[in-house]
């Protein structure tokens, strides 16, 4: 008797040595993948619910295409852990979202294998139409192009776009819609439900998995079973869709829905189809969170759970915990129930960010007043300037990296017109483990050089309550208010609201051998650094400026007029930052000091925690204190 193999998996160390197995022992390496995918998520958390989700269509790619050669593009980046996984990455998957390890998402610099950066959504339809276009000019007519785009991703304009796009252009692209009716939270719009048309009509699909079938026996028939296939796949939707179908539309050959969990049929369904030529789309239906009880049953809350108990599901962190401040997200979720019960003007907008930015809190408290638009960044400013021009008062609340995705609709269709919009840029700053794709450290400089714009940073709990309030309390044209992700320092935190007048800092110390200006959370740091100083004898004026547009200019020249020595400190880029408006006041007016700048250098920042990460960079309480004690005492 032969004895078993304790682990396929363990046997493949990049995709060859996938490719030499049988067909029929795919499903057990579906099986161990997605055991690992659990090992390794539940003690290292990161992305959980999409990567369980494609492990079945991730081992039918790998086995069918000839990766590298061939290559694929995954959209959005978190549903390619089994990839990462199968294509020799697997000894060191446990630095996944690690300081110095590998990245969460594909990243050509790591591997071969990742052959676009993919962190930001609905990019993968465009550059995997630029490799196939690519392709052609170099005349690789053997080298097939794959574009898996999921997880929500398809409700973003540039996928459309891109997909408008490869129609004229007619290069050999296949298209996989990995269709799981989730983003982080459940999908929305209108290409949502008529997805969910398609994959519930079960007599459309059983005929047109009839025909597929019936056609795999026709050898030897190629064009003319090919056009038989058309003609009756015609005749089905005009029977059963009663309307056309939105990808052939654009010029796309459908097939689908398929089942995405039969990896057996997956490898058949991808060899036929690589064997067409020309831009193809394969719908295919998933599960997220396929294979762990829990996270099927709560997608939302499994997209990426921290740590928990691979066996119960329990989830196990907890980042605020009993006598710790509340996340930063809960008291703006918080604060928008309680403004818009002040205040009937008052709507809220998400792209699909309910749950993460906590909107779902006024979402369920006042639906009509809270709109989750998609992964549509662009239009979700433009939306809200819709309602704004109408009387309408809308917060819109975009991730600071993503709302980089929506600068022209901000400039052009926003602050050009001067509406009063109020833009909450969550994840402010270093946000740990997503890395270079996620961390919100440009906005304080693209936003302060747009005209009519408010720039604003809140310190702690306490001054994100004021600055909405204040952003609503009078129309001063479009407000940024910007803060982190996770906890903050107050927990007391819920206390009555008041106004800030616009451009005003505040005062947190009193000294007489520099001056120190800091701009949102990194202030909290910095008050320790200086009971660190005063140790020394170090006494430092502490301004939380809380305005970077328009700037306190009273207290600057009252700063520039008293100290010798200047230090600023921002958790954004130095290039266009806080620092660099300081800076140009001091040279605007002439004044005559030592300023140092603090802040993030010009250049992509990795993953990490964001302790590690702020002490890598000198703005945690430690590098300040030395960086301003080193200040003081040089010549």
């Amino acid at each position: 008797m032969v004895e078993k193999i304790a682990s396929l998996l363990d046997q493949i160390n990049d995709p060859s040595e996938l490719r030499k197995l049988n067909v029929d022992q795919l499903p057990e390496v579906c099986d161990e993948l997605r055991n690992f995918i659990i090992e390794e998520v539940s003690t290292n958390p990161g992305h959980f619910g999409a990567s369980l989700g494609v492990v079945e269509l991730t081992v039918a790619l790998h086995y069918v295409f000839k990766t590298p050669y061939d290559l694929l593009v995954w959209d959005v980046g978190h549903q390619a852990y089994g990839h990462k996984i199968l294509t020799g990455r697997k000894d060191v998957f446990h630095t996944n979202r690690k300081y110095k390890g590998i990245s969460g998402f594909p990243k050509p610099s790591e591997s071969i294998y990742d052959t676009f950066g993919v962190g930001h959504s609905s990019t993968s339809i465009s550059a995997a139409l630029g490799m196939a276009v690519a392709a052609r000019l170099k005349e690789e007519k053997d080298r097939k192009i794959v574009a898996i785009i999921g997880d929500g991703a398809m409700s973003g304009g540039m996928a459309f776009e891109g997909l408008n796009n490869a129609a004229v252009n007619k290069s050999d692209l296949l298209v996989i819609l990995n269709d799981n009716n989730m983003s982080i939270d459940p999908n929305v719009g209108g290409m949502s439900n008529y997805l969910l048309k398609i994959s519930k009509s079960h007599t459309y699909n059983r005929l047109k998995n009839d025909i597929w079938d019936g056609l795999g026996k026709l050898n030897g028939f190629g064009p003319k079973a090919r056009r038989l296939v058309q003609k009756t796949e015609s005749a089905i939707k005009a029977m059963f869709l009663k309307q056309s179908n939105l990808f052939e539309g654009l010029g796309f050959r459908y097939f689908g829905p398929v089942d995405g969990h039969n990896v057996v049929y997956l490898t058949e369904v991808l060899r036929s189809l690589s064997a067409i030529p020309g831009p193809k789309l394969l719908h295919v239906v998933t599960k997220k969170g396929k294979g762990f009880k829990q996270a099927e049953l709560n997608q939302t809350e499994y997209h990426a759970p921290g740590k928990f108990d691979k066996v119960t599901g329990e989830i196990l962190d907890c980042e605020c915990a009993v006598n710790k401040p509340p996340k930063f997200q809960n008291v703006f979720g918080q604060t928008m129930i309680e403004l818009a019960e002040m205040n009937s003007r008052i709507v809220a907008i998400t792209p699909a960010m309910p749950t993460g930015c906590s909107l779902n809190l006024m979402m369920e408290k006042m639906p009509t007043r809270t709109f989750d638009v998609g992964i549509a960044e662009q239009h979700a400013v433009t939306f809200s300037a819709g309602l704004a021009i109408q009387g309408m008062l809308p917060f819109c609340n975009i991730y600071s990296t993503f709302m980089q995705r929506a600068y022209d609709q901000i400039i052009h269709d926003v602050a050009l017109q001067n509406l009063q919009v109020v833009f909450c840029l969550d994840r402010g700053g270093l946000v740990g483990a997503d890395g270079a794709t996620h961390h919100g450290v440009f906005d304080l400089a693209y936003m302060r050089s747009i005209p009519n714009m408010i720039v604003s940073a809140p310190m702690d709990e306490l001054e994100l309550r004021n600055l909405m309030f204040t952003a609503q309390n009078e129309n001063h044209g479009p407000f940024s208010i910007r803060y982190p992700r996770g906890c903050g320092c107050v927990i007391d935190w819920h206390q009555p609201m008041k106004a800030i007048p616009i451009g005003q800092s505040r005062q947190l110390s009193e000294g007489t051998d520099l001056a120190i200006l800091t701009i949102g959370t990194v202030g909290i740091q910095t008050s320790r650094a200086i009971k660190m100083l005063q140790k020394d004898g170090i006494s430092a004026s502490h301004y939380d400026m809380r305005f970077v547009k328009p700037l306190d200019e009273e207290v600057l020249h009252l700063v520039f007029r008293n100290f010798k020595r200047v230090i600023t400190i921002e958790d954004g880029v130095l290039q266009g930052g806080f620092g660099s408006a300081v800076l140009e006041f001091m040279a605007d007016n002439q004044y005559e000091a030592q300023l140092k700048r603090i802040g993030l250098p010009d250049q992509f920042i990795d993953q990490g925690t964001p302790e590690e990460l702020f002490r890598d960079h000198g703005i945690d309480q430690q590098g300040i204190y030395k960086s301003a004690k080193a200040f003081v005492l040089e010549d």
